[in-house]
């Protein structure tokens, strides 16, 4: 049985691949990732440092 992934679940796959090191300290986590939530018209995509506990974001915006 093949499972599908909704576009937003292959995003956040996308930044667990290649969005995982800290653009402030430099630290890769390899055992970290992207957490990602929605309010119904955005979609917001959040990685925290374990290190230094810097925040990266991005958003989409859906509709009009």
């Amino acid at each position: 049985m093949t499972v599908r992934h909704s576009p937003f679940e292959r995003l956040r796959e996308r930044y667990d691949e290649v969005e995982l090191e800290c653009r402030q300290c430099g630290y890769r986590d390899d055992d970290g990732g992207w957490s990602v939530t929605t309010t119904g018209s955005r979609v917001r995509y959040r990685f925290v440092c374990p290190v230094c506990d810097a925040v990266e974001t991005r958003e989409l915006r859906i509709g009009s």
